[in-house]
């Protein structure tokens, strides 16, 4: 089974690619920000600190964290959310590297794929066989964003300005996948490297 992470900025696809990947080949897809969100829920790790560290008013009637009144407060202040990631993220590494573990044991898939917003930054990079990173130039992924999520210039410019460069990027994966055109070009791409490795099993 090969491990293979996936990453690239904000509005470059990653979820279109993802779908087509899960839908055509024997392989399990993991979405760091979903583990996120099950880290959070009751009983698990990340729970009970997060209570502590935000207050019990972050809670529905359910005992369940009510993520908007949780954002509220991260967003409200960089320290508090600098003590959140540092809850969160080891818990999701943790997960993810349980979750490889469990599959390499089973030795049923060809694939699993990781896809993560701090791919290189969280060093997912000694988890995965390989990094890959989803390409598409800046001018098409504002369009996208204004388009799917009613995003503004200035929202935008704000995100870019976070995310890593395309340099970084490109140093650190071993596989750049184009995205820039239509999906079917980007499809045929992951076909032809996946096709490869299949025919090394």
């Amino acid at each position: 089974m090969r491990v293979i992470g996936i990453t690239g900025g904000v509005g470059a696809g990653k979820s279109e690619i993802l779908a087509y990947i899960k839908e055509h080949y024997n392989c399990q897809v993991i979405l760091a920000d979903k583990v996120a969100h099950q880290v959070e829920e009751p009983g698990q790790k990340c729970y009970e600190e997060l209570i502590a560290l935000l207050g019990e008013d972050i809670l529905n009637p359910d005992g369940t964290i009510q993520k908007a009144k949780m954002a509220e407060k991260i967003f409200a202040d960089k320290k508090v959310l600098e003590k959140v990631n540092a809850i969160v993220h080891p818990a999701v590494k943790e997960f993810i590297i349980q979750q490889v573990a469990d599959r390499k044991k089973e030795d049923k898939l060809d694939f699993l794929f990781i896809e993560a917003a701090l791919l290189i930054e969280g060093g997912y990079g000694q988890i995965v066989d390989e990094l890959w990173y989803i390409y598409t130039r800046t001018d098409i992924r504002r369009e996208r964003l204004k388009a799917s999520r009613a995003y503004s210039d200035e929202k935008i410019d704000q995100i870019l300005q976070k995310q890593l460069s395309e340099e970084v990027f490109r140093q650190h994966c071993k596989v750049v996948i184009d995205n820039s055109g239509r999906l079917e070009d980007a499809y045929r791409q992951i076909d032809e490297k996946l096709g490869d490795y299949l025919c090394q099993i």
